[in-house]
């Protein structure tokens, strides 16, 4: 087949974000409970069923008042607690006594904190002004009913399944998982049962692919390992292109054995690009067959696992039904000098610190290093025009 394009990392990114969200196929919805449905991606907009706060309400432990009483000394009386009702009004020269979370009674427009009141004989002396409203959440000021508070599309994390209990929604759509099949290709592979011989590897790229897709939000659907022969390689794509996405190891490069690109070619398939100036995963190829997105994605672990990340993370995503895909790359300050040869946007491993403010380069020897790899908690990126950083220079990281 013929050559086509070379991108830069942010060319290939942006290449697979606009193809995937463009030709994605919206997924089939199914019904999961609340406990069931975190991580899976929301399949209708959930509305508020009432104003939220229902009722103005305290944001301190204090005294509701009249704020044009203060400063002053106001008479208690009463309480309110969270889950009660003051069944009053704050009348001029009253106080009542409020807690955390409870409705603000009527007639009141302020909150004094505790500590800055004094009680005396069923009476409290407040010797500060009050501005109106403080420390009272207005009804209505979160949300109103019926607004959307969570929209289709969104990926359901703990905060948005909070946000569905709140508005008592016991079961919730979502969007069947995204099916990817994953083929690892050659005659080295064997699997991770055998004991190899040191020509052979075990076949870890599948099981790495794998729970890297469920991370992601899709199924993993293993497929038998391509052989280098171009028969039983055609045949196994066949199968793949039947899913949502298509994840193939290996046999991506010029060499005489590899043979995805002409398997895939076979199949009518359309290539986006075959190589991204990344290291480690230059020769990463993208495209799509028969309405189904695939990667090519390099052979050697490192540059699997990263390539995945960085493009095909994103695509299991969308297919998905997520609406966006985002890949954070913070700036972290480097604890010792680093150098790289400009050209290419490498993703380098190594250790974030536990505040996220330092980052250290983790020796390592190439792409087949998995032990460095699995030493690492992050990549740092270094850019394909910059040649060098001094320690304490920033620079961006990708956790992993």
């Amino acid at each position: 087949m013929d050559r086509v394009a070379t991108l830069s990392f942010r060319e290939a990114r942006l290449s697979v974000l606009e193809r995937v969200r463009a030709g994605r196929r919206t997924p089939p919805v199914v019904e999961t409970d609340l406990a069931s449905a975190a991580g899976r991606v929301l399949a209708a907009d959930i509305p508020a069923d009432r104003d939220y706060p229902p009722l103005a309400r305290s944001i301190r432990d204090g005294f509701a008042v009249r704020a044009i009483d203060l400063p002053g000394t106001l008479r208690i009386a009463g309480e309110v607690r969270a889950g009660s009702r003051y069944e009053g009004a704050v009348g001029p020269g009253e106080a009542v006594e409020i807690m955390t979370g409870a409705p603000v009674p009527p007639g009141a427009d302020a909150v004094v904190m505790i500590e800055y009141a004094t009680r005396e004989d069923g009476r409290v002396r407040i010797d500060r002004a009050a501005e109106p409203h403080q420390f009272i959440v207005a009804r209505a000021s979160e949300a109103r009913a019926g607004e959307t508070l969570l929209r289709a599309g969104t990926r359901l994390d703990y905060s948005a399944i909070a946000v569905a209990a709140a508005v008592g929604r016991s079961v919730l759509p979502v969007y069947a998982l995204p099916r990817v099949a994953i083929i690892a290709t050659g005659d080295e592979i064997v699997d991770v049962s055998a004991v190899p011989l040191d020509f052979q590897v075990r076949n870890s790229n599948v099981y790495s692919l794998a729970a890297q897709v469920r991370r992601a939000g899709g199924l993993p659907e293993p497929l038998p390992v391509a052989p280098d022969e171009i028969h039983a390689t055609r045949t196994l794509v066949e199968r793949g292109l039947d899913t949502d996405l298509l994840l193939l190891s290996g046999g991506v490069s010029a060499g005489k054995y590899d043979l995805v690109e002409r398997a895939l070619a076979d199949a009518g398939a359309e290539f986006f690009f075959d190589r991204v100036l990344i290291q480690p995963g230059q020769p990463l190829v993208f495209g799509s067959a028969r309405g189904t997105f695939f990667f090519g994605l390099p052979g050697n672990p490192a540059s699997t696992m990263l390539t995945f990340e960085v493009f095909a993370r994103a695509a299991v995503e969308l297919a998905g039904g997520q609406e966006e895909s985002v890949l954070p790359m913070p700036l972290a300050r480097l604890t010792e000098e680093f150098h790289h040869k400009v050209g290419l946007t490498r993703f380098l491993p190594a250790r974030l610190a536990p505040d996220g403010a330092e980052v250290t380069p983790v020796p390592w020897h190439g792409s087949g290093d998995m032990p460095a790899l699995a030493r690492a908690n992050a990549y740092l990126v270094a850019d394909a025009e910059r040649a060098a950083w001094a320690r304490g220079d920033l620079i961006p990281v990708l956790a992993k």
